[in-house]
């Protein structure tokens, strides 16, 4: 189901205090508040039971252990947050050097055992389409099978368990010339199997910060780059019929980086797929991220915050409070 005028946008956020950078490395700084990150995240959903999302992230490499408990790498101790009406939006990234994607499959459905009940959306990687980032995905070898196992692995496990409110996909970052045929290659591989387990494509972007974009042409800019992923990725490969959701959007502050800029780029990109989601098939918008990783820090990855890293709002909190009253779904709808 696509969103409408009756339904409205899904919204999240990720709330952790961590963020990855350019050069492979993590940005940190003070400890999460749950207290704080709580009170934030009603706020921001506005009332009890209506769905807001819980972007959080947990990870698969060549030392993790089958067959135990899969604690969350951030925000730490996740599940907590999904209360009154909130679900997890759990990425399960896939950083195997060995390929192994027997194990990642075997992961993905223990973290359905352990998180199924709490996860509104699962995500099977982390922008697999980026291969320079030992952070992302897209890095480690068999990525394209582990997306389209993993997805079948998932949704397996998901319905065995009577988990129909567990939503499957995957993501990736705007796709151009020679590199919009990653999602069809994909389709290609898994075939309509693949095509038929999935239940929505989620998109990480963030214009405005690695390329330069004028105000005066934000809004315009947003709304090709939204349109060219539905027309010139998704259809072609296959997936047109699918939700758009946007996993990951945001702008940081810092030197030369106004807060009310970053109110203005946020409620920019909201109301732009707020008013393109029913002709564009979007689904839902999240957030990256509630707050700075080091608000101390004048670096582009430390203030991505909508609070700083002690929790002062910055305007662009009462901004997206604002969208999500005015645009978000009233039922427990995802997708």
């Amino acid at each position: 189901m696509t969103p409408n005028a009756q339904n409205g946008l899904l919204f999240g956020i990720y709330p952790g205090g961590v963020t990855g950078d350019d050069a492979g490395g993590l940005a940190g700084g003070p400890p999460d508040d749950p207290a704080r990150v709580s009170g934030a995240l009603d706020a921001l959903q506005g009332r009890p039971g209506r769905p807001f999302l819980v972007r959080a992230y947990v990870g698969f490499d060549d030392d993790t252990r089958l067959g135990t408990p899969h604690t969350i790498a951030t925000p730490a101790a996740a599940a907590g947050y999904a209360v009154r009406g909130r679900r997890l939006d759990l990425v399960a990234q896939y950083q195997s050097r060995a390929a192994d994607v027997d194990g990642y499959c075997a992961f993905l459905r223990e973290l359905v055992e352990q998180y199924g009940e709490v996860t509104g959306t699962l995500q099977v990687t982390e922008e697999p389409n980026v291969t320079s980032n030992p952070v992302l995905d897209g890095y480690y070898p068999a990525v394209d099978e582990a997306i389209v196992r993993g997805v079948f692995a998932a949704k397996a496990r998901a319905r065995e368990l009577g988990y129909g409110h567990l939503r499957v996909g995957f993501n990736t970052t705007p796709l151009f010339g020679p590199s919009a045929s990653f999602v069809d290659g994909l389709t290609s591989r898994g075939g309509e199997g693949f095509i038929a387990d999935l239940d929505y494509v989620g998109l990480d972007f963030f214009p405005d910060v690695f390329r330069p974009v004028a105000a005066s042409g934000l809004a315009e800019a947003v709304e090709g780059l939204l349109r060219h992923h539905r027309e010139a990725v998704l259809t072609p490969a296959g997936l047109g019929h699918l939700p758009l959701h946007i996993t990951e959007h945001g702008w940081p502050t810092g030197p030369e980086r106004p807060p009310h800029r970053q109110a203005e780029v946020v409620e920019t990109v909201v109301r732009v797929v707020a008013d393109h989601a029913e002709r564009l098939g979007l689904s839902g918008y999240t957030h990256f991220a509630l707050r700075d990783a080091d608000s101390a820090n004048p670096g582009l990855f430390h203030q991505f915050g909508l609070v700083t890293d002690d929790y002062t709002p910055k305007p662009a909190f009462e901004v997206m409070r604002k969208l999500v009253e005015q645009f978000a779904q009233s039922a427990r709808k995802i997708g």
